[in-house]
Formats: C-alpha cells, structure tokens, sequence
C-alpha cells in the first residue's frame, strides 16, 4: 500500500516569491506616487480655469489694463479642493494658487499664471504659468500644458 504525502512549497521558494513582490513593489510605488501628482497639477489647471477666464475678461473690459484684476473684484475666489488645497489669489491679474501636486519631498506645487500682453495679431488673450508646477515635469506639468512655457 502507497502512502502520499501531501507537499507544499519549500522555504526557499516561498522567499524568492516575496523577493520578486518587494522588488515589483519598489518599482511600482515611486511611479505611482508621480502618477498621482501629475493628476492633480492637471485637476488643479482645470479648476483654476474659471478664474482665468474672469481674468482674460477683466483684461478685455479695462483694454488690457490687469491692475484692478484682483479677487472679489469681479474675479471669483475658487473652490479648495484636493487638487487645489488653498484658497486661490487673484492680485494684478496675476492668479497665484497652492496645488495638491507635490515634489518627491512632499513639498506642494504652485501654479502662477499671468496674462501675457496683447499684440496686434492675438485675437485671444494669452497666459503664462511660471510655477513650480512648471519645473518639475515628473511630477507636475510638461512643457506646453497649462500654459506652461
């Protein structure tokens, strides 16, 4: 009469398994992290999109004057939320808001976006974003969105 043993996996194996998650758990954790930051500097340009449009306006109405283009004026005051976690500023025409995009040190993003002046040619008025959310591609925005240069 046979007797069969039932086998399981042997020590060695269950560490190799173990060593292959932390390794894919190292990898995939840091992109993640930046993935998750690029999210919200992108979430924080579109909700920042309303107050740049009362700005353009308020630009249009004083003849491409912004110096009376400030918050309250006219300009709404924004929402906080997750990607955008302090009340926006509006001074100047020049909107200046706190993201929930951040560097590797945890430390947040910011978006400052100014109107750039009219030239004869533009028909539409034109933004520059000159933040950190600019400076840092990996975890914020790349060249050519959200005004960045």
């Amino acid at each position: 009469m046979k007797i069969h043993l039932q086998r399981g996996f042997t020590l060695i194996e269950l560490m190799i398994v173990v060593a292959i998650i932390g390794i894919l758990a190292a990898i995939a954790i840091p992109q993640y992290s930046d993935y998750t930051s690029r999210v919200r500097a992108t979430g924080a340009i579109a909700e920042l999109g309303s107050i740049r449009l009362a700005i353009g306006l308020c630009g249009y109405e004083n003849q491409n004057v912004f110096t009376t283009c400030n918050t309250g004026a006219g300009i709404p005051t924004g929402n906080v939320t997750a990607n955008v976690t302090a009340l926006p500023v509006v001074a100047g025409g020049q909107l200046t808001a706190t993201t929930g995009a951040t560097t590797t040190a945890g430390l947040p993003l910011t978006v400052v976006i100014a109107p750039i002046p009219l030239v004869a040619a533009d028909s539409v008025q034109r933004f520059l974003n000159t933040g950190t959310v600019c400076t840092n591609a990996a975890r914020g925005l790349r060249p050519g969105q959200g005004d960045c240069p």
